[in-house]
């Protein structure tokens, strides 16, 4: 019996699916349009266009994992649930306060970002742990469930408790939420000691905030996937991708959907890592340009990670895969400031009504619009000829902008995708600055709608390697659903000197983590080929405002010392800084642990449909780019034969994406059907 794996990216206009025959490794691909107010919809109706059209039995897939950008939607676009909080007395103006600090250093008058849950939601707790995890106030259940009373009353639907010191004794947290679950069952609850144990209690709290207010969308939205699932034959369970670049069960994501605020863009920079090895390519820059951002990530040899990401106007402090966003997707509105300057983004026309060229209603001028109007994107090709684009909306669109700024619609149009190159570039070439990258010694990887399309106009201004297109560009975040393995991260504070830190205390801590993380892999149950575990430790020297995270070399937890730990510190610092400071004491902050376990990676035949494309280009047409008109070659990309080399202006038409090639570059097709370009 054939056996499949299915990979699925719900995006903010398109669900990409990525199916893959266990057996062959034949893919199978298919875009359909993202269903906002239900995403596992689009979901449902994929699966069944598979059906339709390849004769694929849903109960015939095996494995199913997914990544979704619910969550991140949810708190940007803050239409969350009406979310309470309970927390120590006298700290409930934790949330407002944050960290004191102004967004834009250099203005006074900025706005303040306004707080998920308002003042009323946050209700104060008797009770009090000290710094040392010791009882000052003990908590009593009638204060506890007195105030989740008031708080139901007024409408809340979900509740984080935030209590001072939880992350060292999270006794106070537990018993109030066990309270609270008696009394009030239909309530979602939630602790900032189970959702992520770090001091730091602005961040600590925020994280469970933002945790409540997605949560019950979230395991609303996981509880109907898999009953719709269930509805369509399938009886593999179903996995959600993690900001980490990791995987789990719908059911540990349903308890903590905070952990899938970055699932997407995680993603896609564990798919194009996943083809980079593949063709042996280390170093590159990925970019996925979407219909709503382009999002961005340097791998050097591994993934990098962060543990002080931005998304919207709050930090997450949860490990996720190091990726910098930019509001300058292919659904990106282009309009004009009071002065009449082209802007682009980040404002999205979104999926629906979409650009105005998808003829669902929408009347501003977009990148994709100017793709269609420059004669980049043809209107008979999108999809595969499947989706119509309507070419005099396009017009119209793009006319609203050009006579504010008195160019031609061409001019226009030409004039939209050189400022979206330059927000590309105007952020990922300080991030590679930050890292001390060389450009010259990198490739750059582009996926996403419309990356392909946009990547060698950004090669022009860096100075690359090479640019690769891997061959289903157009859903590589569906291919790192499929090829992720499961991952989770766990953390202990510290906060201590280390000269004053048992070697002993250090062991029982790591040893305490890897249980937890034991315990939480045999919960998913899962076929696993290989687990192992990777830790580290954040370090600062004593004064210092910010740590350096020192990863630990293979050892176990028994032969850890506080005394290894510092020298580990003391290199890492140098590599970092240039320098170190070995007479001066360190402090350890925090303990950290992941559990990696690999998945079974079936081979995968990259190469669909190549044998029946027809030999020779499809015919020319006339692009205007850069000022100048210029006639380009039009290929399917099937038709590009390995080890031939073709040079710009040409297009590559595919179902997923339109790649652009300008004058300037020439491109090859290597052995696994990447489609690899280089400057002339």
């Amino acid at each position: 019996m054939t056996r499949y794996r299915l990979g699925i990216d719900i995006g903010g206009t398109f669900t990409d699916l990525h199916l893959i025959d266990e057996e062959t490794g034949a893919l199978f691909a298919l875009k359909t349009p993202s269903t906002r107010q239900d995403p596992s919809l689009a979901v449902a109706n994929g699966i069944e266009e598979l059906r339709s059209r390849h004769g694929i039995d849903p109960a015939d897939i095996r494995y199913f994992a997914h990544g979704t950008t619910l969550a991140v939607n949810t708190l940007l676009e803050r239409n969350g649930a009406r979310a309470g909080v309970l927390m120590t007395r006298g700290f409930t103006d934790t949330l407002e306060l944050r960290r004191l600090r102004l967004s834009k250093a250099n203005d006074f008058f900025v706005p303040k970002p306004v707080s998920l849950v308002p003042r009323r939601h946050v209700r104060p707790i008797d009770e009090r742990m000290r710094a040392d995890g010791s009882v000052h106030t003990p908590i009593t259940r009638e204060d506890v469930e007195e105030q989740v009373r008031v708080l139901v009353a007024d409408g809340i639907e979900t509740l984080a408790v935030c209590f001072l010191h939880a992350h060292h004794n999270p006794e106070h947290e537990r018993l109030a939420k066990s309270w609270i679950e008696e009394r009030f069952p239909d309530l979602y609850v939630c602790t900032s000691s189970e959702v992520w144990p770090q001091q730091r209690e602005y961040e600590r709290s925020l994280i469970s905030v933002i945790n409540a207010y997605v949560g019950g969308r979230m395991k609303t939205y996981f509880h109907t996937l898999e009953q719709r699932t269930r509805d369509l034959g399938m009886t593999c369970r179903v996995f959600s991708t993690k900001s980490n670049g990791g995987v789990m069960g719908v059911a540990s994501a349903a308890e903590r959907p905070v952990e899938t605020l970055l699932s997407g863009p995680a993603s896609g920079v564990i798919g194009a890592h996943y083809v980079a090895r593949q063709i042996g390519d280390p170093d590159i820059v990925t970019v996925d340009m979407g219909g709503t951002s382009v999002d961005v990530s340097i791998l050097q040899n591994e993934i990098r990670y962060a543990t002080e990401n931005t998304v919207g106007d709050f930090p997450v402090i949860m490990p996720a895969v190091d990726v910098s966003a930019v509001g300058a997707g292919g659904g990106s509105i282009a309009w004009t400031d009071a002065e009449g300057v082209l802007k682009v983004g980040p404002e999205s026309a979104g999926a629906v009504p979409g650009p105005a060229c998808y003829g669902r209603g929408g009347t501003r001028p977009t990148v994709t619009d100017a793709y269609l109007t420059a004669g980049i994107v043809a209107p008979d090709s999108f999809l595969g000829g499947e989706m119509k684009l309507d070419r005099e909306a396009a017009h119209a669109a793009i006319d609203s902008v050009a006579s504010v700024l008195g160019f031609s619609r061409a001019e226009t149009a030409d004039a939209i995708l050189q400022v979206t190159t330059a927000n590309i570039y105007a952020e990922l070439l300080p991030q590679m600055a930050r890292r001390g990258v060389d450009t010259s010694g990198f490739s750059m990887v582009a996926y996403g709608a419309a990356g392909p399309t946009q990547v060698f106009m950004l090669a022009r201004e860096l100075n690359m390697r090479r640019v690769f297109v891997p061959p289903s560009p157009g859903i590589l975040c569906a291919l790192g659903c499929l090829v992720a393995d499961f991952r989770a991260d766990f953390v202990q504070s510290i906060w201590r000197e280390a000269r004053d830190f048992p070697d002993d205390e250090l062991q029982t801590i790591y040893r305490r983590l890897e249980e937890q993380a034991r315990s939480w892999l045999a919960d998913q149950d899962v076929e696993l080929d290989q687990v192992y575990i990777l830790r580290s430790a954040d370090l600062c020297y004593v004064g210092q405002s910010y740590e350096v995270n020192v990863p630990f070399p293979d050892v176990a937890s028994g032969e850890l010392a506080t005394s290894k730990v510092v020298d580990w510190f003391n290199a890492r610092y140098g590599q970092v800084y240039g320098y170190t400071d070995t007479d001066a004491p360190a402090r350890m902050l925090e303990a950290r642990l992941q559990i990696v376990g690999v998945t079974p990676k079936p081979a995968v035949h990259l190469v669909t449909g190549a044998e029946d494309a027809p030999s020779g280009p499809k015919g020319t047409r006339m692009i205007h780019e850069r000022g100048e008109a210029l006639e380009a070659t039009v290929w399917q990309r099937g038709s590009l034969r390995s080890r031939e080399f073709y040079e710009g202006p040409m297009v590559v038409e595919q179902y997923d994406t339109t790649v652009y090639v300008p004058a300037g570059f020439r491109v090859t097709v290597d052995d696994h059907a990447n489609l690899i370009g280089e400057r002339i």
